[in-house]
């Protein structure tokens, strides 16, 4: 098969379509043809060197797939040869084949197609295992979403909406506002131009900006608040006011999916199914995808993503499959 390599850790053009070695399958794992994958922000920090690999994971990138099952590893049941799926992974999605335990298996949701199904593992799982399992929003309750167009982003929007929940979002520039809005956000802040602590307090931040936005965070924070850190972009260090903390009964958390267990990992996806699922197929929650762009051609897939134009997802598809 082939597979999208990291020949060596710099931009865009480190990446290379190469032939690799076939996956097996092994217990409790199911083989899946993949039809397409999806970016995310720490396929970038991958290629840079940025996110070190852990022991058996896949060398590629890729945290997300949709495609169909063509095999089955000992002890897996529920599933059948043929399938259409799509998962949640560790790594390798950007790829023809991949591996995968079956608790991290997701139904393709009615009237989705399978192409972009690949774009819905990753985000969902982030979304939903962060502002609900860990962050624990309410209806009625505040949030603050950073980066609200991005993929985590636009669905962290619809998916707090969805719960009753107030949506405060950041993003830059004139026409992302309007999507944000679009997407149901109660108010979104032109992060070049306005202050987003003048909006709140907010009961919850979903942040993927990281140590230069800490400080303001933990201001805006109402009693009780729950600051959730999910990504780095823009620092790895901020001030930290341990008097707010105290005071006001902060919690602050920093959560990755990828370094889950997998036993923890289906637990996540379980909730995803049961709970995220029907809002999507009741059109209550939507993927935006931004474009496709061919497997062999990833590294014009990164170049888009850092260039920070998009919308939504970014999806790799592989034209054979589909």
């Amino acid at each position: 098969m082939k597979a999208v390599s990291i020949t060596d850790h710099g931009g865009p053009e480190v990446l290379e379509w190469t032939d690799v070695e076939d996956p097996t399958p092994a217990a409790g794992e199911v083989v899946i043809d993949v039809v397409a994958s999806a970016l995310n922000r720490a396929d970038v920090m991958q290629r840079w060197g940025l996110y070190p690999l852990e022991p058996g994971w896949s060398p590629y990138p890729g945290l997300e797939v949709s495609g169909r099952i063509s095999a089955l590893g000992e002890g897996v049941n529920g599933w059948n040869v043929g399938d259409e799926v799509c998962a949640l992974l560790t790594g390798g999605g950007y790829a023809q084949k991949v591996a995968v335990p079956a608790g991290q298996l997701l139904t393709v949701p009615k009237g989705i197609g399978l192409v972009e199904a690949a774009g819905l593992p990753e985000i969902t799982a982030t979304v939903w295992s962060n502002i609900v399992m860990t962050a624990g929003l309410k209806k009625g309750e505040t949030l603050l979403v950073h980066g609200g167009v991005g993929g985590v982003g636009t669905m962290a929007i619809q998916v707090a909406k969805a719960l009753g929940a107030r949506v405060v979002t950041t993003v830059g520039g004139a026409e992302k506002v309007a999507r944000a809005l679009e997407l149901g956000a109660d108010v979104a802040v032109d992060y070049r131009t306005q202050d987003f602590t003048e909006h709140g307090p907010y009961d919850v931040i979903l942040d993927v900006v990281g140590g230069s936005y800490l400080e303001r965070n933990i201001a805006s924070l109402a009693a009780d608040g729950r600051l959730v850190v999910i990504g780095l972009q823009n620092g790895l260090e901020g001030r930290l006011n341990l008097a707010e903390i105290v005071f006001k009964r902060l919690s602050v958390h920093g959560t990755t999916l990828r370094t889950r267990s997998k036993e923890q990992k289906a637990a996540i996806v379980a909730e995803v199914q049961d709970k995220v699922w029907p809002m999507i197929e009741n059109g209550t929650v939507q993927l935006v995808v931004d474009q496709t762009v061919p497997m062999a051609e990833a590294a014009e897939g990164h170049r888009l993503m850092e260039a920070g134009g998009h919308i939504g997802k970014i999806l790799l598809v592989n034209d054979e499959n589909a």
